[in-house]
């Protein structure tokens, strides 16, 4: 299948913006940056927008969804938008029975553990998905010539959640179902990436210009478990979307000893975090890998000299690579002055 003629990619609205040049290995003059996080608790316009409407309910409603994922846009000047949704959102939409408590994050009504509970999962209907298609498509028309970035947690982080019931530090459930049932585990695993997969391909079908493929928790992992038992579920998940010729970006939290497998899935850009210097993940990748990354989140708060000198630091370092889009380490912190952000971005427009 391809995308539509419509789409942003198709009919020349973003194929040349920076960000696409950059995905696809071409370095453009100016760094491309954006921020994951960008559209959320760090913005008083979000929080405003926001009262009285549960998040999931506002990650499935199409013009809210839409409304938060432009707002940093405005703000900021970045050079994409990251849909505003959820890691748990398909799980929600496969009829798994989950909620997000405030201070707290995802929780489950009832783990999954047992291999008669993975059975009884639906699959992912394709109706299910037309708010976040909405929403998408809703975006897509207001932001022009910068691309959107469709956003989906990978199996492994789908499935420690619905193992634990609720998020963990170290998800020993989730880890030992890995190796004591592994048909369960192949099962659980297998819908996880199915139910990934739809997810992503109807935001692509409705728009998005690329996609990423975000695993929070796979730093839990040893290169050995992550490539037996992860890497070829992450590797189904993007299927649904590598035929349509959209960049794919891979990105996990504490996974610098897994840049190289994370690559190995069939990703065109690996996204690293903050936990090793840039340049060092470009050498763990070959040099030859499109990066995002690496800016400190906690720089964030720091004194504007020391930020400046982090941020053209990250750039120096990123030039090690074909192309490198500026982003954080992780997300956003919530208590982050938004002038700040604004203020990075324009410092990256700067250089050249």
């Amino acid at each position: 299948m391809t995308l539509p003629a419509d789409h942003p990619l198709v009919d020349g609205r973003t194929g040349a913006s920076n960000l696409i040049r950059a995905y696809r290995g071409d370095r453009p003059e100016t760094p491309p940056v954006w921020f994951m996080r960008q559209a959320g608790r760090s913005l008083p316009e979000y929080r405003d927008l926001r009262v009285g409407t549960a998040m999931l309910d506002a990650c499935l409603d199409p013009a809210l969804s839409s409304e938060i994922t432009l707002q940093p846009w405005r703000r900021h000047g970045v050079d994409a938008g990251i849909f505003f949704s959820d890691i748990v959102v398909p799980l929600k939409l496969a009829g798994v029975d989950v909620d997000i408590v405030p201070g707290r994050g995802p929780v489950l009504g009832a783990p999954i553990r047992t291999a008669a509970e993975v059975a009884a999962l639906r699959p992912l209907e394709p109706d299910a998905l037309a708010p976040v298609s909405e929403g998408v498509a809703r975006t897509v028309a207001e932001l022009g010539s910068t691309p959107l970035i469709g956003f989906a947690g990978a199996p492994f982080t789908l499935a420690a959640y619905v193992v634990e019931g609720g998020p963990s530090k170290d998800h020993l459930r989730a880890r030992a179902m890995m190796h004591s049932d592994p048909d369960t585990w192949a099962a659980l695993m297998t819908w996880a990436a199915e139910v990934t997969g739809e997810f992503l391909r109807a935001q692509m079908l409705a728009g998005a210009s690329a996609a990423q493929l975000f695993d929070s928790w796979a730093g839990s992992l040893s290169l050995a478990d992550y490539t037996a038992h992860v890497a070829p579920y992450s590797r189904l998940a993007i299927e649904p979307v590598k035929d349509l010729g959209v960049p794919i970006v891979h990105f996990g939290v504490g996974t610098g000893e897994l840049l190289g497998a994370m690559r190995e899935i069939g990703a065109d850009v690996v996204g690293i975090d903050d936990r090793i210097p840039l340049d060092e993940g470009i050498r763990r990748l070959g040099g030859n890998t499109p990066v995002q990354g690496n800016i400190n989140p906690a720089m964030l708060a720091a004194p504007w000299p020391v930020l400046e000198a982090h941020v053209l630091d990250v750039i120096a370092r990123g030039t090690a690579a074909p192309a490198h889009v500026v982003n954080l380490g992780h997300g956003v912190p919530p208590e982050t002055d938004p002038a700040v952000l604004t203020r990075v971005v324009e410092l990256v427009h700067s250089v050249a």
